[in-house]
C-alpha cells in the first residue's frame, strides 16, 4: 500500500507533507563496508592503549634499574600526556591539510619512533626522549581517529562505529597488560626494554593498512572533490537515498550551492581551515559555545574521574591492598584489562539502542558507588594491623566495577559523543582541543597520585574522584542533549538557543528507531523531484 500510495503520488504531482504519509523503513543492517574502515582507522588507538597499559608494569622495573624516585615516576608515567598536547593541537590542522587519512599514518611513523627510542634508552634522559616522540605520535592518533569514524558512519550506526576507538584503546591496555607479564620473566634490564619497545610493532602493522582506507567524505568535499566524496558515501550509507541526502547536507555544511554536481569544484578559503579558531573561540554562534562546553565538559570529567590513576598505578593499589607478589600483581592488572575490553565491548551494542544519555548517567552513577566502595576499603585496611581478606577481596571488586561502569558509558561515550557534535568547518580542529583537555587531564591526575596519597591516604584520593564524579553526572544531566540517530549536519540544531530540554522533547517526536528525521528529509526531496 504503501508503495502504491508513493506512486500515485508522484504521478499526480503531489508533495507529501508529513511523515505519516510513509511507512517508517525498516531497520538497515550495519554497514560492513563503513565498519571496517573504522576498524581499520581506530586501530590507530592500540597506540595509546598499549603504552598505558604497558608503562604500569614497567614502572616497576625502570625503578629499579635506572634507580629513579617517586617524582621521578610520576614524571615518566604524567609526560606522556603534556607530549600529546602537541601532537593533538598539529594534528587538527594537519589533517583538514592533508586528510584524516594520511594523518593516521604520520601517527603510526611518529609512535614507531618514539617506541624505538624507549626501547633502547640506556638512562632516563634517554628514556623521557622516547616519551616525548611517543606522546606527539599519540597525540595524532587520539585525535584523528574518533574524527574519521564519525565522519565515515552512516547515522543509524555512528554509535556502534565511533565508539570503535575506544574499544582499540582497551584492547591497547590488555595488550600492554599482557606483554607486562610475559616479559617480566626476563631479566629487569631486559624486560622493561622490550615491554616499551614492543610497541613499535602495531605501529609498523597499523601504518601499512591505512592505505587500504577511503579518505574521509567530508574532507574530500571540503577539497571539491564531490566526485570522490560520493563515491564513499555510495559504500559507507545504508541506502542510495541516504547517500545523496548526506552528500547534500555536507554540501550545505562545506557552504557549496547544492545544485552543484561537478566532480571537482573549487572551494572558499575558509573550507581548507582558515580562521576556524576564530568561529570556534573568539566568536563563537551560541550553539557552537554550548558545542563547545559539553565536549570539554565531558573530557575533562572522564579522565578528572580517575581512570588513568586506576590503570596507571593499578599494580600500585594493589599493593596497597595488601597483594605483594610482583607477578600476582600484574595478573590482577591483566584482570582489570580484560575488564575493561569486555564492557566496551558490551557497550558498542547499546550505544545505538539505549542512546548516549542513558547509558552515561547510569555509567557515571556506578563509577560513583564504585569509587565509594574503594576507597573505603583501602581506608580501613590502612587503619588495620591485620590482613583483612574481606577488605583485599572489596578493593579489587571494585577496581573492577569501577573500569567496568566507566567502559560500559564514560569510555566510548566521550569519544563518540564529542566526534559527533562539532560542525563540519570546526570538527578537526575542535576535537584537537578536547582531546588536548583530556591529556591534560589525564597528566594531571597521573603526575600527582603518588603526592596526594602521601598527603590525603590512598583512600582519600579516590574519595576525592567520588566527589568529582558527582559533580560530572549533574553537568551531564543539565548540559548534555540526545544525539542518537542524528546526521552530523542537524546536530547544532541541538544547542545553543534551543537548549537540551527542547531537543529531548523533539527527539520523542521525530525519532523512531534513529531514523524518521532522515525520512522526513529524503521523502520531502523525493516529492520535490516529482512534483
Amino acid at each position: 500500500m504503501a508503495d502504491l500510495k508513493a506512486e500515485n503520488n508522484a504521478i499526480s504531482g503531489q508533495t507529501p507533507k508529513t511523515i505519516v504519509d510513509f511507512d517508517p523503513p525498516k531497520k538497515p543492517g550495519r554497514n560492513m563496508y563503513a565498519i571496517a574502515c573504522a576498524v581499520l582507522a581506530s586501530m590507530a588507538c592500540v597506540l595509546i592503549g598499549y603504552d598505558v597499559g604497558v608503562i604500569s608494569g614497567a614502572i616497576i622495573y625502570i625503578k629499579e634499574d635506572l634507580r629513579i624516585t617517586d617524582v621521578q615516576v610520576e614524571i615518566l608515567v604524567g609526560i606522556l600526556n603534556f607530549y600529546c598536547l602537541i601532537g593533538s593541537f598539529a594534528a587538527g590542522r594537519i589533517s583538514d591539510w592533508i586528510g584524516r587519512r594520511y594523518t593516521i599514518v604520520v601517527a603510526q611513523a611518529i609512535f614507531f619512533t618514539g617506541a624505538i627510542l624507549m626501547g633502547f634508552a640506556t638512562n632516563y634522559a634517554f628514556l623521557m626522549a622516547g616519551r616525548f616522540v611517543a606522546g606527539v605520535g599519540v597525540g595524532f592518533a587520539v585525535m584523528i581517529a574518533p574524527v574519521y569514524t564519525a565522519e565515515i558512519s552512516p547515522a543509524s550506526t555512528r554509535g556502534f562505529i565511533s565508539s570503535f576507538p575506544d574499544v582499540f584503546i582497551n584492547v591497547g591496555i590488555l595488550l600492554g597488560y599482557v606483554s607486562n607479564y610475559a616479559f617480566s620473566k626476563l631479566p629487569t634490564h631486559l624486560g622493561w626494554r622490550l615491554m616499551l619497545g614492543g610497541g613499535a610493532v602495531p605501529s609498523v602493522m597499523l601504518g601499512f593498512v591505512v592505505f587500504v582506507m577511503p579518505e574521509s567524505p567530508r574532507w574530500l568535499v571540503m577539497q571539491g572533490r564531490l566526485g570522490d566524496a560520493k563515491l564513499v558515501l555510495d559504500k559507507t550509507s545504508d541506502s542510495k537515498e541516504e547517500a545523496h541526502l548526506r552528500l547534500a547536507e555536507i554540501k550545505e555544511a562545506a557552504g557549496i550551492p547544492e545544485n552543484c554536481n561537478d566532480d571537482v569544484v573549487q572551494v572558499t578559503k575558509g573550507s581548507h581551515g582558515e580562521d576556524v579558531w576564530k568561529d570556534l573561540l573568539l566568536r563563537p554562534t551560541p550553539s557552537v559555545r554550548h558545542i563547545l562546553i559539553a565536549a570539554l565538559g565531558i573530557h575533562f570529567f572522564q579522565q578528572a574521574s580517575g581512570i588513568d590513576s586506576v590503570v596507571l598505578y593499578s599494580p600500585r593499589i594493589f599493593e596497597k591492598a595488601g597483594i605483594k607478589s610482583t607477578n600476582e600483581k600484574l595478573l590482577a592488572t591483566v584482570a582489570v584489562g580484560f575488564t575493561k575490553t569486555t564492557f566496551i565491548l558490551v557497550a558498542t551494542f547499546l550505544l545505538d539502542r539505549i542512546g548516549r544519555r542513558p547509558l552515561l548517567l547510569s555509567s557515571v552513577a556506578g563509577i560513583i558507588v564504585s569509587l565509594l566502595g574503594l576507597g573505603t576499603a583501602l581506608t580501613i585496611i590502612d587503619h588495620s594491623d591485620q590482613k583483612l581478606t574481606w577488605a583485599i577481596a572489596l578493593c579489587i571488586t571494585t577496581v573492577l566495577s569501577f573500569v567496568a561502569s566507566f567502559s560500559i558509558g564514560m569510555g566510548p561515550i566521550t569519544i563518540v559523543y564529542s566526534s559527533e557534535i562539532f560542525p563540519l568547518k570546526l570538527r578537526a580542529q575542535g576535537m584537537s582541543i578536547v582531546m588536548a583537555v583530556n591529556r591534560l587531564t589525564s597528566g594531571v591526575l597521573a603526575m600527582s597520585f603518588y603526592s596526594l596519597s602521601k598527603t590525603i591516604t590512598t583512600g582519600g584520593v579516590f574519595f576525592l574522584y567520588a566527589s568529582i564524579a558527582t559533580v560530572s553526572w549533574v553537568f551531564f544531566y543539565i548540559i548534555l542533549p540526545e544525539t542518537r540517530g542524528r546526521t552530523l549536519e542537524n546536530m547544532e540544531a541541538l544547542f545553543g538557543n534551543l537548549g537540551w530540554k527542547f531537543a529531548k522533547c523533539r527527539d520523542k517526536n521525530d525519532e523512531q528507531g534513529g531514523q524518521r528525521t532522515f525520512v522526513k528529509q529524503t521523502s520531502m526531496k523525493e516529492g520535490s523531484r516529482n512534483t
